[in-house]
């Protein structure tokens, strides 16, 4: 009997949240559902976020993931901005930890290495190789949404290998492994 699991992969942002889901049958997967969050029509940072994890709860809900995958913030140079896509990052992980779903969490140029072979690899070509892989009929405008996509597949290429990035099943599990980052 072929074992069936969901993966919710997302591209956290503040501006924009893209995600993509995939439905796994035994080996296969089977492409769901791939779409964005616009946010930039709010100007509040905080409804930004409240925006983020009612979205993300209501995926949750919907689509009953039993994974999820995300792509972690890469290092820039600006300090505030990476402040924020962390706090987008975070409050996605929150909405699938509050459900208990195991989280992910994977680099930007893994994610661009499982999916094209390339780390360097740009957005166009990360999209039309899942264009490929999924047979999407058409891509969407913008491209956030294939990359949460390519999350949620770089998830399933990587499933059952040793290292897949930083995991977490609950609360518990992130606290310890990450305890120089509690204060006291």
């Amino acid at each position: 009997m072929a074992t069936e699991k969901i993966i919710l992969g997302i591209d956290p942002g503040t501006t924009i949240m893209g995600f993509g889901l995939i439905k796994v049958v035994g080996k296969k997967m089977e492409f769901l559902q791939l779409n964005e969050l616009q946010l930039s029509k709010y100007d509040d940072h905080y409804v930004r976020l409240r925006h983020i994890f009612e979205r993300t709860i209501e995926l949750i809900d919907s689509f009953h993931p039993d994974e999820i995958a995300i792509e972690a913030p890469f290092f820039g140079k600006n300090v505030q901005s990476m402040l924020k896509l962390g706090r987008a990052q975070g409050v996605a992980m929150a909405a699938g930890l509050s459900r208990q779903i195991p989280i992910t969490e994977y680099s930007p140029k893994k994610i661009k290495m499982a999916i094209t072979g390339n780390g360097n690899a740009s957005k166009e070509q990360v999209a039309k190789m899942l264009q490929s892989l999924l047979t999407l009929k058409e891509l969407p405008k913008n491209l956030d949404s294939t990359d949460g996509l390519a999350a949620a597949v770089c998830h399933f290429y990587n499933a059952g290998k040793v290292s897949t990035g930083k995991s977490y099943t609950g609360w518990a599990a992130f606290v310890k492994q990450n305890e120089k980052r509690i204060s006291k």
